[in-house]
């Protein structure tokens, strides 16, 4: 592999022989290297592939701060979560995922700890990404011996499921958040009684609400008008027609989204099967 740009001892931009351009990881591979030159490939501890011009940029800048323990643990980190997770996060996950990690560690070495406001409702609605965090602490524990409480957890989860959602920001994906929680609390009022976190049925219903507020946040909601089948569904399910109302008005006063009749017909149809189940 030539090297095509050194960022640091451990750090370069190379590129093969088809001339794709990769990012290289290892302790010492560039050290008294220069552009042109080879890398040895025994050296090479961690990979990217075809960084955009952007990523490389940032990387640049963060390896300035971010010493090369933590950036190589990130994406121990990564790799992880992609196993547990069966999925295959994007790559500005590496980025922020590096800054995040530096940043509370530091913190946490200085005796300062950050209460996550999300804790409860991460905890809940992204249970698999919450388990993989809780592994990344213990990951972070054993490099760095720095034990951090768990709501750092909700924080990495937060940052691996907004590396699922297509490139969502971060603040998209705590509106997501607030929205599910919300909107499950309605429904949970509304019929006076607990879900049971562990069944199908809830998992399903809040499935349907994530991707519903991923949708609503970014426009994307089916603007069909099948009034037949909103008639039907109103008839016969009226109990779950009245809480969709609910839903339907702190939508329209939290975000000025008017709810299209395909979609209050859905939710009817949801919040029916999943409250009617929860009471048997």
């Amino acid at each position: 592999m030539e090297i095509k740009k050194i960022f640091n001892n451990n750090v370069a931009l190379t590129a093969d022989s088809n001339q794709t351009e990769m990012v290289v990881m290892g302790r010492g591979l560039a050290f008294q290297k220069k552009i042109g030159d080879q890398i040895d490939p025994e050296k090479i501890e961690k990979t990217f592939i075809t960084p955009s011009k952007s990523f490389a940029e940032k990387l640049s800048d963060l390896l300035d701060e971010i010493p090369y323990e933590i950036m190589a643990l990130s994406k121990d980190i990564i790799e992880m979560a992609n196993r547990e997770l069966h999925t295959e996060l994007n790559d500005s996950l590496y980025l922020s995922l590096s800054d995040h990690i530096h940043f509370a560690v530091t913190r946490t070495k200085n005796g300062l700890s950050i209460k996550n406001a999300l804790m409860w409702e991460v905890q809940k609605f992204y249970k698999a990404e919450y388990r993989a965090a809780l592994k990344a602490l213990e990951m972070i524990q054993a490099k760095t011996g720095v034990s951090m409480p768990e709501d750092e957890a909700a924080s990495i989860a937060l940052h691996l499921f907004n590396a699922r959602q297509d490139s969502s920001g971060m603040e998209e994906t705590m509106a997501m958040t607030n929205i599910v929680h919300d909107v499950t609390n309605i429904v949970k009022y509304h019929y006076g009684f607990d879900f049971d976190e562990e069944s199908m049925n809830y998992s399903r219903f809040i499935t349907h609400l994530r991707y519903f507020a991923y949708r609503m946040l970014r426009g994307e909601l089916n603007d069909d008008a099948n009034d037949a089948l909103y008639q039907q569904v109103k008839l016969q399910y009226p109990q779950a027609y009245e809480c969709t109302k609910k839903v339907q008005a702190y939508l329209k006063k939290q975000y000025q989204m008017e709810m299209t009749k395909d979609e209050l017909a859905y939710f009817m149809i949801h919040i029916h099967r999943v409250s009617s189940r929860e009471k048997n």
